[in-house]
């Protein structure tokens, strides 16, 4: 590990839409095929009209700055009054208190999350929305502009508990659950993502974020080809990484939808973290966005300013506001706020001896450990045919990733792991090159 100052050298590329389950996605269309025979409660509505556009930002999940304006050739002949969705809204509903909501994105363009999710949302009182015309054939930056105009349909007609949003979604679907759901925390209280999974953020703020306030629940058949990905790579990686995390592997199961009560099951444990995001909230607003008045661009960032600044009043939250400062600069950089965090970032860079210095690279340290574990599990495991042919890179990058934890050498228990490792990872790197 290089002790570098971070703060300003580490700029953030534009996260990638294309993932390794591209080649896998077609096979999943026939998944959004409705069931018949199946009789929906009278709370549900199949066709339920987008009233406006989202004041959500829907541009921060595709890249990592909130520009004042759309990117100039983003959906230009997109409209949002011609989206809709399916909803459902439980006989109980009152609106003088708030209700928990699952927001679902299917595979395929005709969403059907709620024959999956009927059962849970009846028995729990939960409100449900899934958008149409938001599969996996959609444009990237179509399908997130349709889902979140869909959540900002439903949080500005009913009472939701930011905290108890739950995005959900199978398959490519469960992808796109993730890339929101760690993009935007704020809005939800956790993801999902059924037969696939995601990654955390570049941004160490919003990685911090999502452990404090994200319960993500990944749920795998024991005979779906992205089991190996779920249980061995991208799930312990977040749970190593300090996220709460649940992962179910379904016996006999293959890529396909859950039973309801693995659904209730799942719903259940991400209730019993609800308490600890009201808490975070309490104590830093910013980290929840309330559904009823939807801050804007210099609101967002003048709030996460005043919790940086909070932060930096405390030694154990000292290098957590410095990563905040940061993503106030990089997101909103246009904004008076931005220069305020540049400033207040200048005065602790210039001291070599800082203390979170040591803070940063022991993050640094922390994901590289974690990642080169997970890999390692991931290359070296059963892989189905269709990630056959990516197993050399894999085990590539596993080797590379071990090789830095050498290098490193601080980390006495991964040191030991990589000396073993190592030669394990380079013979069966020669056995897949053969």
């Amino acid at each position: 590990m290089t002790n570098r100052p971070r703060v300003f050298a580490r700029t953030v590329a534009t996260v990638p839409a294309g993932v390794l389950w591209q080649a896998a996605c077609f096979a999943l269309l026939l998944m959004a095929i409705p069931l018949q025979g199946q009789e929906l409660p009278a709370g549900y509505r199949a066709e339920v009209p987008v009233t406006a556009p989202t004041r959500l930002d829907y541009v921060f999940p595709l890249a990592n700055q909130s520009p004042a304006t759309t990117p100039a050739g983003w959906l230009k002949e997109y409209d949002s009054k011609k989206q809709n969705y399916e909803q459902f809204v439980p006989d109980s509903y009152d609106p003088k208190r708030t209700w928990p909501l699952v927001l679902f994105v299917s595979a395929g363009n005709r969403s059907t999350g709620f024959r999956a999710w009927q059962e849970v949302c009846q028995q729990q009182g939960i409100l449900f929305a899934g958008p149409h015309q938001a599969g996996n054939a959609t444009d990237m930056r179509q399908r997130v502009r349709i889902v979140l105009d869909v959540l900002d349909d439903m949080r500005r007609k009913f009472r939701i508990d930011p905290d108890r949003t739950y995005i959900s979604g199978f398959s490519g679907g469960g992808r796109i659950a993730c890339q929101l759901g760690f993009s935007l925390p704020e809005l939800f209280g956790g993801v999902v993502p059924l037969c696939a999974a995601g990654e955390l953020r570049e941004e160490s703020w919003l990685r911090h974020r999502a452990i404090d306030r994200l319960s993500v629940a990944l749920v795998t058949g024991e005979n779906d080809f992205n089991r190996g990905e779920v249980e061995r790579f991208r799930g312990p990686l977040l749970r190593d990484l300090g996220v709460r995390t649940r992962i179910d592997v379904q016996p006999g199961l293959g890529h396909g939808m859950p039973s309801a009560g693995v659904l209730t099951e799942v719903y259940q444990w991400l209730e019993a973290g609800a308490k600890s995001r009201r808490e975070l909230a309490e104590q830093y607003p910013a980290s929840r966005a309330d559904s009823k008045d939807v801050a804007g661009r210099q609101q967002a960032a003048a709030a996460l300013l005043r919790e940086a600044r909070s932060r930096l009043e405390q030694q154990d939250t000292l290098y957590s506001g410095l990563m905040q400062l940061q993503g106030v600069m990089v997101r909103w950089n246009d904004l008076p706020e931005a220069k305020q965090a540049r400033t207040i970032l200048l005065e602790y860079d210039a001291d070599p001896n800082a203390a979170w210095r040591e803070d940063d690279v022991a993050e640094q340290r922390q994901h590289l450990v974690a990642r080169a574990r997970a890999l390692d599990a991931y290359a070296s495991g059963p892989l189905p045919e269709t990630y056959q042919k990516q197993r050399p890179a894999m085990l590539k990058a596993a080797i590379a990733l071990r090789q830095q934890v050498l290098a490193d050498g601080q980390d006495d228990r991964a040191v030991r792991e990589a000396d073993v490792r190592l030669p394990a990872l380079r013979k069966e790197l020669a056995a897949a090159a053969e």
